[in-house]
């Protein structure tokens, strides 16, 4: 693709933008790694509570182990709202700083508008998310005690085989909280990086991969093709999605910029 084209008929144009500037729309990668390891902290307490309160010969054991989950969930909101809250803060710092380079280019004016962008209703919304995302885990986890107690009963499970599961509980939540930390804070960045770039007229994004062997087929065929932040393409099956939108996704959106 050219570093000057058309789109929708519009002349647009990222000429202007230096490489450091453009490179700092990136994934948050040190965000995700901060965020990824407080959330395995929950992971690893739901573990304990289930290794610790479920018995394999007391049949009580389950239903005690799924109120303990469920009660932990509630423990942990306010917690929950400030590891949430401090990605959401450092992936806005980063984006902050993106753009300060972006402008720095492209005029006072420019610099004035991206400051001033609507992105405070964004960020409270990305924090409650995360709120709910985080509490999800040990609700989850407690859904999945009952679902696996219940198809003992109706489906005649051995009871060793349905222990097994249960005290698999911790690693299944482990596997998700990596899931979360890494889909939010991309998701989280790409959001910002829309409400900025919109601010000062941007219609269009180039989809970037992290140019490894682990990019998604679907989404290496979307590299270096221009989009519209408002009608994103189909990344996957049945699913359309800004990079970094979607889950397990490490591609970012580089914004086009109009030429004036």
């Amino acid at each position: 693709m050219s570093r000057r084209q058309r789109v929708g008929g519009v002349r647009l144009a990222f000429d202007k933008v230096p490489p450091s500037a453009k490179s700092a729309f990136l994934r948050a990668r040190k965000a995700e790694l901060s965020y990824s390891r407080q959330l395995r902290k929950v992971a690893r307490h739901i573990g304990d509570l289930v290794t610790g309160l479920f018995d394999a010969d007391d049949p009580a054991s389950a239903g005690i182990v799924e109120r303990a989950l469920r009660r932990y969930a509630i423990t942990i909101e306010g917690w929950a709202g400030s590891v949430g809250g401090r990605m959401v803060a450092e992936v806005a710092a980063r984006d902050r700083k993106a753009w300060k380079a972006v402008s720095r280019e492209m005029g006072t004016a420019v610099h004035r508008e991206i400051a001033n962008a609507p992105t405070g209703t964004l960020l409270r919304k990305r924090l409650a998310d995360q709120v709910s995302l985080i509490t999800s885990l040990p609700t989850e986890a407690a859904d999945r005690v009952h679902k696996l107690t219940l198809e003992g009963i109706t489906n005649g499970t051995r009871a060793g085989e349905i222990a097994d599961e249960i005290m698999k509980t911790g690693e299944v939540t482990r596997g998700r909280a990596e899931l979360i930390a890494r889909t939010e804070v991309s998701r989280t960045s790409t959001e910002l990086t829309r409400a900025r770039a919109e601010s000062v007229g941007s219609t269009h994004f180039i989809w970037r991969t992290a140019g490894d062997s682990d990019v998604r087929p679907s989404h290496r065929s979307l590299n270096g093709q221009a989009f519209a932040w408002s009608d994103p393409p189909e990344c996957d099956p049945g699913h359309h999605a800004l990079p970094g939108a979607i889950w397990n996704c490490r591609c970012y959106a580089e914004p086009i910029l109009k030429d004036d």
